[in-house]
């Protein structure tokens, strides 16, 4: 049973501008302002972004030409290489070829052209030149040691591959292919190498400068792994080999780049094992890192991929945004042996663990880089610029085999912070939220960004913690669930204000102007994933099978590809489809309708916060 004390007033909404908070003496007297006149005060996103990178010329730091990946070492403390883990078995009508042998017969004849002449050539000259050295590995040294009886065991113990069969996709995973197909049909046609589609225009979006980097593709590329799409791998792939490539003079996000890039090159090289996604991360890793060296061991939000100058927009980035690039830079250490990416990411961590300014485990939404210093110590929320350092702290803690104490111990009273100052229920119907802190004043607001927080809640459970974990879990979870079908178009608004006044008891929630329009964001898909997985309750397959008709209704464009609406009760299209889309919201619909717990199984696998799978480590 939830419990919550209702005593604070829903808060009347008055318009705002969009973006992060301005820093320093501004912020904090626009902040006394807001207090005093009622104006709605968490922190919000940009309407066009999920956090879209924030390019700014300000503050540049100039730093050491980019040096070549390291060779692998072998040590990295109590976790040795894990080799790529190939889910065979979940890849339908694969060629023989890309399942267990060699590159030499895995790829076509016209990749191949593309191949390093020289093996000797250090990976970084090799990039240079557009040639990359490629293999697959063996299951056979596989270290984490799948279930019995499936058939990533038949591989790894030699039998043959054609023994046995994984299951087809059922009916409800076809219409997640078929919504998939339709999505990659649009970017293929009109944006295909560039970043983002608008499907709409039939035109493109560049995310990261001036000719982009093929996000959309990139975050893709597991997606298609996982459900099967060999043709659509392949030829992703080719670009990988044949066009992606990082020397070029544009200033990319740290934050994004690693969880939609660098994390989804790692995520297909663990899935196919093929080393042409592994040089690629190498080489991103490289000329992102950068961005970590600076005095604070606070990272600046962007960096210069050509040239290595780095920069913070106004000095401050998000706290989501520095502390939700470490299992991306952590795995980059264990499967290149190069311990330099982990162990500036692990400073990080170190760093906030002892900061002052957090709030019973909450912290604060900004951070600056330059003093290593928390700023807007007067707000606290688990939506934007904060939501993913709780998950990270959890998540990491699964990565690393359980061994890090004080992740868990930061984690653990987070949540503690959260059940102690931010959770509420409804008049109406009793529906439990995750509210906002401001200047010690709660704010009865919850961004869909939020509805992560079941998901997270259900895998700490899974992973040992405490149960009541998850009876909280379910709540929230039917809360995300009713964003979605309180409106008209059953599709969530980004925000949502819950009703706690006891004089109004009609209605749940409502919505304003300004969050009133829909990304086809991937959170609460995600968490309905979890909960589905860990209860096996049929509901949770039922909910999201209702929003994957509402994005076909409504933001299902003709000629290709899907697009974020403006108005969730009288839907009108906003021609963006963000990479997250596909990187995303359809894995997780498509894995949520598997019935196969093996698929990508949760004690073998933890997904960043794009939605790409990691694997566990183990010790030796």
């Amino acid at each position: 049973m939830i419990s919550v004390t209702l005593s604070r007033p829903w808060l009347p909404h008055s318009p705002q501008g969009r973006g992060m908070l301005p820093s320093g003496f501004g912020r904090n007297v626009i902040l006394l302002m807001a207090l005093l006149t009622g104006y709605e005060l968490s922190a919000t996103v940009s309407e066009d972004l999920k956090m879209e990178p924030e390019i700014s010329g300000l503050n540049t730091v100039k730093t050491l030409v980019l040096t070549a990946p390291q060779k692998a070492g072998n040590n990295l403390g109590d976790f040795p290489e894990i080799l790529p883990q190939i889910l065979r078995k979940h890849f339908r009508k694969r060629l023989p070829s890309l399942q267990i042998t060699g590159l030499q017969k895995d790829l076509k004849n016209n990749r191949m052209q593309n191949g390093t002449k020289n093996r000797e050539e250090p990976p970084s000259q090799g990039l240079k030149e557009g040639k990359v050295q490629r293999k697959l590995l063996s299951l056979r040294r596989a270290v984490i040691s799948p279930r019995g009886g499936t058939r990533e065991a038949l591989v790894i113990a030699g039998a043959s591959p054609e023994e046995k069969e994984g299951a087809s996709p059922n009916e409800r995973q076809k219409a997640v292919i078929d919504a998939f197909s339709h999505a990659w049909k649009g970017y293929r046609a009109f944006a295909w190498g560039h970043d983002e589609l608008r499907p709409v225009s039939r035109s493109f979006i560049e995310v990261f400068g001036f000719d982009g980097l093929g996000v959309t593709l990139i975050d893709a590329l597991d997606t298609m792994w996982i459900m099967g799409l060999q043709k659509e791998f392949e030829e992703a792939t080719t670009w990988v080999l044949e066009k992606l490539h990082f020397q070029k003079d544009i200033q990319v996000n740290l934050f994004e780049s690693t969880i939609r890039i660098l994390g989804g090159l790692l995520s297909a090289y663990n899935l196919s094992g093929d080393s042409l996604f592994l040089e690629k991360a190498k080489d991103l890793g490289n000329r992102l890192m950068p961005a970590l060296r600076t005095p604070s061991k606070i990272p600046h939000s962007d960096v210069n991929i050509g040239t290595g100058a780095a920069n913070s927009l106004n000095k401050c980035s998000p706290v989501a945004q520095v502390t939700s690039i470490q299992l991306e830079f952590r795995e980059l250490s264990r499967i290149t042996g190069n311990e330099t990416f982990q162990e500036a990411v692990q400073e990080i961590m170190k760093h906030i663990h002892s900061l002052p300014g957090k709030n019973d485990g909450l912290v604060p939404i900004y951070i600056n880089a330059i003093s290593g210093f928390f700023s807007s110590l007067n707000i606290f929320t688990l939506g934007a610029h904060a939501d993913s350092y709780y998950e990270y702290l959890l998540k990491q803690w699964i990565q690393g085999g359980k061994k890090e104490s004080q992740l868990l111990e930061d984690y653990m009273e987070a949540i503690k912070g959260i059940q102690r100052h931010l959770l509420q229920q409804t008049r109406a119907r009793n529906l439990t939220f995750v509210g906002q802190l401001v200047s010690d004043h709660f704010v009865a607001k919850m961004d869909h960004f939020v509805c992560f927080l079941p998901g997270t809640l259900a895998l700490g459970v899974h992973h040992g913690l405490p149960s009541d974990h998850m009876e909280l879990a379910k709540a929230l979870m039917k809360t995300c669930y009713e964003m979605y079908h309180q409106f008209k178009s059953g599709l969530s608004p980004e925000a949502v204000y819950f009703n706690i006044n006891a004089r109004i008891t009609h209605k749940d929630m409502r919505v304003f102007s300004q969050d009133n329009f829909n990304m086809l964001r991937p959170e609460t898909v995600e968490s309905l994933f979890y909960l589905y997985r860990f209860t096996g309750d049929k509901k949770y397959q039922d909910w999201g099978w209702e929003i994957l008709q509402s994005f076909n209704k409504y933001t299902r464009i003709p000629s290709g590809g899907y697009s974020s609406i403006y108005n969730v009760q009288k839907p009108v299209v906003r021609d963006r489809m963000q990479s997250f889309f596909l990187g995303e919201t359809l894995k997780y619909m498509y894995l949520l309708f598997s019935e196969d717990m093996d698929l990508l199984n949760l004690d073998k696998y933890v997904f960043n916060t794009e939605a790409h799978p990691l694997p566990i480590w183990t010790s030796a």
